[in-house]
């Protein structure tokens, strides 16, 4: 006597839904046949229709970054020290502690990257007169 294989799938027999979609979910189909194939233009889809969809959060931030040269130097192994032109900064006068630690922190961050932690910062001016932002930071 001749037993039946749970997997093999008899060509007459009508699957319901649920049936429909747990063989796929289980990727129950031989290669090459008709459902496969949709299996397989669906991966397809979801991998090139996406992007255009759903926004990963992974596209340049349209500023461009810092329009001055911002300058960067190492605190003898407690952090850096970064000099950031106040144009390139953006703090709004009068601004509260966290609001300029936060303003700082965006500034900076094209050259420190977004794992940076402001210590402390004061502002200086350079020997022409620019008003700047020497900032302390850790990673």
């Amino acid at each position: 006597m001749e037993t039946l294989n749970p997997a093999v799938t008899v060509p007459n027999q009508r699957r319901t839904l649920k049936q429909l979609f747990l063989s796929y979910f289980y990727w129950t189909y031989p290669r090459g046949s008709f459902h496969y194939d949709v299996m397989v233009t669906l991966i397809l889809l979801f991998i090139f229709v996406t992007p255009f969809v759903w926004s990963y959060g992974d596209k340049p931030s349209p500023s461009g970054g810092p329009s001055h040269p911002i300058q960067v130097i190492g605190n003898d192994g407690h952090g850096l020290i970064v000099t950031v032109q106040a144009a390139d900064a953006n703090v709004p006068a009068g601004a509260s502690d966290k609001v300029v630690k936060q303003a700082l922190r965006k500034a900076i961050e094209p050259v420190t990257g977004d794992a940076v932690f402001v210590e402390r910062w004061e502002t200086v001016t350079d020997a022409q007169g620019n008003v700047a932002w020497r900032v302390w930071a850790h990673r």
